[in-house]
């Protein structure tokens, strides 16, 4: 079993900023896709954004330009940086790391924006 640790959630007011980071416990991390998704209550999940192995990335439409997904290979982590938060993004926040028929996902992170 393939052990990811997210970090990052809580407490943040409208218009703050927060940023979650996932450290997978993986050889060769840097083959690995990474990926955020959130699950607002009583919601399906829902992607938010990608990372390629070659630092390529992809957005919902949403997210774009509010937030910004990374990833350091050397720490094995990928990040996601949320700028101008709102009411609307509190839900729990899981990372997925992927790679072939490989696919780990984070244990959740709670996100809540209010003020």
């Amino acid at each position: 079993q393939v052990q990811l640790v997210e970090s990052g959630g809580g407490l943040v007011p409208p218009g703050g900023s927060l940023t979650l980071s996932c450290r997978a416990a993986l050889n060769n991390f840097q083959i690995y896709g990474g990926a955020w998704y959130r699950r607002a209550a009583g919601t399906q999940r829902e992607f938010i954004a990608s990372i390629t192995s070659g630092n390529y990335t992809n957005y919902a439409d949403f997210a774009k330009g509010r937030f910004t997904i990374s990833r350091d290979n050397d720490k094995n982590t990928v990040y996601l940086q949320m700028n101008s938060l709102n009411s609307d993004d509190t839900a729990v926040y899981y990372c997925n790391i992927f790679f072939s028929r490989s696919d780990y996902w984070g244990q959740g992170t709670q996100v809540t924006v209010s003020s």
